[in-house]
């Protein structure tokens, strides 16, 4: 008898305790409740997404990668994806793909547009870098075609001063030789011989320098 009355009053404190804050207790578990099925339905519908997503992105697959894709068709499918599932890795290499056929059979602008569209999207948290790269990168050789230097600049001025990808300086370069910002393109192409590994490349940016070179003696 006295082992049960030791062990009661041993829990004594314990039981006022939640007495004393029943509501904040019963508060607390609810919004873990809540935290928790929360979370559990958002991975749920994100997974419905996905699954949805990649059942229309296989109808995209199938028409861009025939012989003559219907533009139309192409467009439907695109703006059903980028509408309703525009978060999903599907909905991204969907409007990069139809950026690059743009740019490839010579639409320009609608290619630019894309690529400005990919740019929004990917620049979110839970865009993909890797597109959002490459998305920039095509949109600056675009726009220096159109001879729009400064737009085209700030297209990848995101990764000029630390890019580990030479590339980047190389292009980077080019543009500041188009605006005669010499010795800016220079350093660039520096930076871009430093960063690149193979030969080749090394030599045509020393071709480069080469010939910015003679420009200025002449």
């Amino acid at each position: 008898m006295n082992n049960v009355y030791e062990n009661n009053m041993r829990f004594l404190p314990l039981l006022k305790f939640i007495e004393k804050h029943k509501k904040i207790l019963i508060s607390i578990v609810v919004f873990i409740i809540l935290v928790v099925s929360y979370f559990v339905i958002t991975n749920q519908i994100a997974k419905q997404k996905n699954e949805s997503a990649a059942l229309i992105y296989g109808n995209w697959s199938e028409e861009i990668s025939s012989e003559n894709p219907d533009e139309d068709t192409l467009n439907l499918i695109l703006n059903d994806l980028l509408s309703n599932y525009g978060s999903t890795g599907y909905a991204q290499i969907a409007l990069l793909n139809k950026a690059s056929l743009d740019a490839q059979t010579n639409k320009l602008e609608e290619a630019l547009k894309n690529f400005k569209e990919l740019i929004s999207i990917t620049d979110k948290s839970n865009g993909s870098k890797i597109y959002n790269k490459i998305a920039r990168v095509s949109a600056a050789r675009i726009l220096v075609a159109e001879k729009k230097y400064d737009e085209a600049l700030s297209m990848i001025e995101i990764f000029s001063s630390n890019s580990t990808n030479g590339y980047i300086h190389e292009l980077t370069g080019d543009i500041l030789a188009k605006q005669n910002k010499i010795d800016l393109a220079l350093a660039q192409y520096k930076n871009a011989a430093d960063k690149y590994s193979d030969e080749t490349s090394k030599s045509i940016i020393s071709m480069k320098i080469a010939n910015i070179g003679n420009q200025i003696e002449n």
